[in-house]
């Protein structure tokens, strides 16, 4: 029984060391396949150049990120959400002629414009809105409905 331990034991190892053999047989021929016609002064060089890019890379791509967050943030700044609300506030005039018109960015922030047309004339009147919110004057309800208009 010893002797056929000893040959499946050698088997064993056979087929091991072969198995590893194939393995760094083919990564040695990829890497030659790889430096091919370079000398090895030219494959250092290659291969710090390509370190250079990916490390100039990876700075640009930092610097990319840092400007797209600085642009998101500006953008949140600019008038982004519209509401229009026509209506008609005296029952003695026909048709909507009056309207509410809501510009507020993306903090909800911004304006609200009321132009108010009666048979003497036109009335404007302005707004100003902090998050959502009148901060001088309460909101008409055509108001609100322009301003929750703008939101959605």
């Amino acid at each position: 029984m010893d002797s056929n331990f000893l040959l499946f034991s050698f088997f064993v190892i056979f087929l091991w060391l072969s198995i590893i053999t194939i393995f760094l047989w083919k990564a040695l021929s990829h890497y030659n396949k790889l430096g091919k016609g370079l000398t090895e002064k030219n494959f250092k060089s290659i291969m710090e150049n390509l370190l250079k890019d990916v490390s100039t890379t990876e700075k640009d791509i930092d610097y990319l990120k840092s400007y797209c967050d600085k642009i998101q943030k500006e953008g949140l700044l600019h008038i982004q959400k519209i509401g229009l609300v026509r209506f008609n506030p005296f029952t003695d005039t026909g048709g909507d002629q009056s309207f509410i018109l809501s510009l507020v960015d993306g903090n909800d922030t911004g304006v609200i414009i009321s132009g108010l047309y009666a048979r003497s004339g036109t009335r404007w009147y302005a707004k100003r809105v902090i998050k959502g919110k009148s901060s001088d004057h309460e909101l008409s309800d055509e108001e609100q409905k322009a301003l929750k208009e703008a939101k959605s």
